[in-house]
């Protein structure tokens, strides 16, 4: 099969939205990363997802949908829920909602859970797709299970090129990190921190959030310990160049870095450079070479990125 490259003008757009139909894979960028996009209503499309991923089948999908009628139509939504949809939708927010009866999901969108987890990007490429298309979209990251997220059209290309349909290439992710992910134990909890900052969530909320408990089941996309995962071995809080290593900076202090994620210490900027700058040192990597990241601040979107640097760093299943 030879994967599609296609425009994201109303001609390239129609023509994902038919391959969805048909039940086939169809990659398309978010505000966050890219996502690998099935028929969230079609079980043999939904296992699609996981087959072309190498992806556990006890690993729940986000639902993408196009407004937040639509996500009603499959999760109930509490006081909490409602407060959060209407101040950070359509953005970077996944809510892990229990599943509306007769809500007409693949049971493997939820990986048998009595929860889902939804969220309305804000992408103008995965809005028109979602609008075209005309229903809900299962879409985890773009690439295959544990390796780096995408943010870009030949990130996707680079780990599914013959495996899924189309890749609409919508250019760089200006986020460039998973959603933020919350869920309702019944009080809100913070599963995921991602490209919403935790300080935007506590300040709509007025408290702030519980506390996750790990359990060795994920009970939302994006939990498994070790994820996102170049080939490279990654090391963490590197203030100075380790011998041998590439160094990955972040700020004014990091001249001898081969890539640095902000020079100006900008976390914003660092986020939508994370993924792709893995990919890069994970290239020019020569056997047994690592990559040492400098230092992170962990607040605000750092708290995202160091996040998915443990994850990275974490011993390999």
């Amino acid at each position: 099969m030879d994967t599609e490259i296609l425009i994201p003008d109303t001609a390239g757009l129609n023509r994902a939205a038919t391959l969805l139909r048909t039940g086939a894979l169809v990659a398309f960028p978010t505000e966050t990363v890219y996502g690998l996009g099935a028929d969230a209503c079609n079980d043999r499309a939904v296992a699609g997802i996981f087959a072309a991923k190498n992806r556990p089948s006890f690993n729940p999908l986000i639902v993408h949908v196009a407004d937040l009628g639509a996500a009603r139509r499959i999760a109930v939504f509490d006081d909490a829920a409602d407060r959060l949809a209407d101040s950070f939708w359509p953005g970077a927010l996944t809510l892990v909602l229990p599943l509306r009866e007769g809500a007409g999901l693949s049971p493997l969108v939820t990986a048998g859970l009595s929860s889902v987890a939804v969220r309305v990007p804000d992408h103008p490429v995965a809005r028109g797709l979602l609008a075209a298309f005309g229903g809900p979209v299962a879409a985890p990251s773009a690439n295959p299970s544990g390796a780096i997220s995408p943010t870009r059209a030949d990130h996707v290309i680079a780990g599914l090129n013959g495996v899924i349909a189309a890749v609409v290439d919508g250019g760089p992710c200006p986020v460039g990190v998973e959603s933020t992910i919350i869920g309702f134990d019944p009080a809100p909890v913070l599963l995921r921190p991602g490209g919403l900052p935790v300080e935007a969530i506590e300040g709509c909320l007025g408290f702030k959030l519980g506390a996750h408990a790990p359990g060795a089941t994920p009970s939302a996309p994006g939990q498994l310990a070790s994820h996102y995962a170049p080939r490279a071995q990654v090391m963490l809080n590197a203030a100075d160049p380790p011998e041998g290593a590439l160094w990955l900076g972040f700020g004014p202090g990091c001249a001898a870095a081969a890539l640095n994620l902000s020079p100006a210490g900008d976390l914003v900027e660092a986020a939508a450079n994370l993924f792709h700058y893995l990919r890069a040192l994970d290239g020019r990597a020569t056997p047994g070479q690592a990559i040492a990241v400098a230092p992170i601040p962990d607040h605000g979107l750092g708290r995202a990125i160091n996040d998915r640097l443990r994850r990275a760093a974490a011993p390999r299943p």
